[in-house]
């Protein structure tokens, strides 16, 4: 009974999302009072991550280097040149530019395990590349943000980079290490993690609304369909992907959630962190905009496929 609680609250994560954002609008004191814990908050998600993540999800990607490279690199290429093409051709404010930038330079959204799962897709491809893009993700992500958003607003790399790996990285290991030390005792327990890591992912999303409350009046359409934009157009191409390379049904839905579904909520804490609110607005509202197409399409893949 617990478990399938559990199993429908993270299935479920797009509609706590909205019901939290709402909460956050109206009522933010509680959640901008707890600003300070969001870089712990979010440790705490990459921990739970790295404590259900085994052995077995790093074989899978040394039997299959190939496919994994493939979607390792589609992933940080057609989403960041991407976001950065997407705010060109919408001319968007340099705070929400380098903001969506973020968004597209970001590894790979935990949340789309859950989502290939759903949909029927190959779930442990899925799983191979959220963990190769996370750990790429220090270098990679300060990088191609200086890289495409340089231009723009000071972007320095190396406190980006240990604002990662202090976020993601080292939580990541310790959760890994953890589940390895107390195998037998954390395999009960192991499937709430998901759920924690949802949880606070639901708080940040709404803490990035409870900040922004004064800025929200800047979300404009077309911040809002340039966001929309992004995550079709990292969908539909990371689907291509697959198709190009002949890959399985299962493994183009793969990509195409995969690639779409960025870890925005790394990017919000992150633009939150060395940018400030207003860079923050365009990820949080990608996370919303991800959360729902995946979740619409994952839903029609498993009634097409499952049932």
């Amino acid at each position: 009974m617990t478990n399938k609680i559990i199993s429908l609250y993270t299935k479920y994560f797009a509609v706590w999302v909205l019901i939290m954002g709402v909460i956050a609008y109206y009522y933010p004191r509680p959640f901008v009072a707890m600003k300070e814990y969001m870089t712990m908050f979010f440790a705490l998600t990459m921990f739970g991550i790295g404590a259900v993540l085994s052995l077995d999800d790093f074989k899978r990607i040394g039997q299959r280097p190939t496919i994994v490279i493939i979607g390792s690199v589609a992933q940080f290429s057609i989403m960041p040149f991407g976001a950065f093409l997407v705010a060109k051709i919408f001319n968007l404010p340099d705070a929400i530019a380098v903001g969506l930038i973020l968004a597209g330079c970001a590894p790979g959204a935990m949340a789309s395990n859950v989502m290939c799962y759903i949909a029927c897709a190959d779930t442990a491809y899925s799983v191979s590349l959220t963990t190769v893009s996370t750990l790429l993700c220090p270098v990679i992500t300060p990088a191609l943000t200086m890289l495409l958003a340089g231009s723009v607003m000071d972007v320095e790399f190396l406190p980006m980079f240990y604002s990662v790996v202090q976020m993601v990285i080292l939580p990541l290991a310790l959760g890994f290490l953890v589940r390895r030390a107390l195998k037998e005792k954390m395999d009960k327990v192991v499937h709430i993690f998901p759920a924690i890591s949802v949880t606070f992912i639901i708080f940040i999303c709404s803490l990035v609304i409870a900040l922004n409350r004064e800025y929200l009046g800047m979300l404009t359409i077309s911040i809002f369909c340039a966001a929309v934009l992004l995550n079709l157009y990292g969908m539909s191409a990371g689907y291509g992907v697959g198709a190009l390379f002949k890959m399985s049904t299962a493994r183009k839905r793969t990509l195409c959630i995969e690639i779409g579904m960025q870890n925005a909520g790394l990017g919000t804490v992150l633009a939150l962190k060395h940018f400030g609110a207003q860079a923050a607005i365009p990820t949080a509202i990608f996370v919303f905009i991800c959360i729902i197409t995946a979740s619409i399409i994952s839903e029609f893949w498993r009634r097409d496929t499952c049932s």
